[in-house]
């Protein structure tokens, strides 16, 4: 059987330059219209909780107009500082389900969850809650762009995020139909007899005990797990990689064997050279969404 490749420091420090360079590009290419666009939207809804709450001083009479609608109950999240996201919300406030449906057949439910947030409402963006007095109309405005702006960019950060894996999963896709693969049904992998047949893949399934987002059955029979890392910056770089993929590759090597499976994955954006050498050595294919070349080539030399 035909090892994955293993690159050197200067082969990796290369690559790793490229995929800098790509992202750079990328980043610097996005459309400010995006951002731009959902800055006016939240705008509009963080306008819509301040005049429905009467600027936050009418909570408990008008919670539930805000609670009860999905657009402004994200709003509402974002009045608090830092910003507390939906499954925290729940966590703090003990509730089993935000649906309207719910809120409305529990009252005091509606309380905790406005405690919640009075708790840890921005001080700086609502100074007037916390002095109990009528804001300035500048310190209203400036409170809706502050948050207009908090939720766009977070936006931004998740789309790019998604976009960024979900294009990278369709290209190794993509490269895989080209190389005669043929795609089937995700599917739970307890064992190799549960993979795709050689010459198959499929998405996102669980392989062990872990989930891997593309998983190919080489033609030699061996069970290829592609994880797709998208990288914004060289500190996050260790969680995509080292906390995630390689701990993934460990898990599945131990699970199936060290001639069953070849878990590998496909990068883009920003690395550290040590976190790269670090994945590797703990038994990760490293590939690169730049250039899949290595990867096609590679897998096309499994075949017999």
């Amino acid at each position: 059987m035909i090892d994955p490749p293993i690159w050197t420091d200067d082969q990796l420090e290369s690559a790793r330059s490229k995929a800098i360079a790509a992202f750079s590009k990328e980043r610097l290419e996005e459309p400010l219209e995006d951002y731009l666009e959902a800055f006016d939207e939240y705008q509009g809804h963080i306008e819509v909780v301040l005049e429905t709450t009467v600027d936050l001083t009418e909570l408990d009479t008008t919670a539930l107009d805000v609670l009860g609608d999905p657009r402004l109950l994200e709003a509402f999240r974002y009045l608090a500082g830092p910003p507390i996201s939906e499954d925290d919300l729940k966590v703090l406030a003990d509730a089993s389900s935000l649906a309207r449906s719910t809120l409305e057949g529990k009252p005091e439910l509606v309380q905790r969850l406005i405690g919640v947030v009075r708790q840890v409402l921005d001080r700086r963006r609502f100074a007037w809650v916390v002095e109990r007095r009528e804001p300035t109309e500048a310190e209203r405005n400036a409170a809706v762009l502050a948050s207009a702006a908090l939720m766009a960019a977070s936006r931004a950060q998740t789309r790019r995020r998604t976009l960024g894996k979900d294009q990278q999963e369709e290209m190794v896709k993509a490269a895989l139909r080209e190389l005669g693969f043929m795609e089937v049904p995700s599917r739970t992998i307890k064992t190799i007899s549960h993979a795709p047949s050689p010459g198959q893949f499929c998405g996102e399934s669980v392989l062990g005990n872990r989930k891997g987002d593309i998983i190919v059955r080489l033609w030699d029979d061996r069970v290829m797990p592609i994880e797709c890392k998208v990288s914004n910056s060289s500190t996050n770089s260790v969680k995509r990689l080292n906390n995630d993929a390689a701990v993934k590759a460990t898990s599945w090597k131990t699970d199936f064997g060290l001639r069953q499976v070849v878990p590998s994955a496909v990068l883009s954006g920003v690395y550290k050279l040590h976190n790269l050498r670090d994945a590797q050595e703990r038994g990760l294919a490293l590939f690169w969404a730049h250039d899949l070349t290595p990867l096609t080539e590679w897998i096309t030399r499994t075949k017999p």
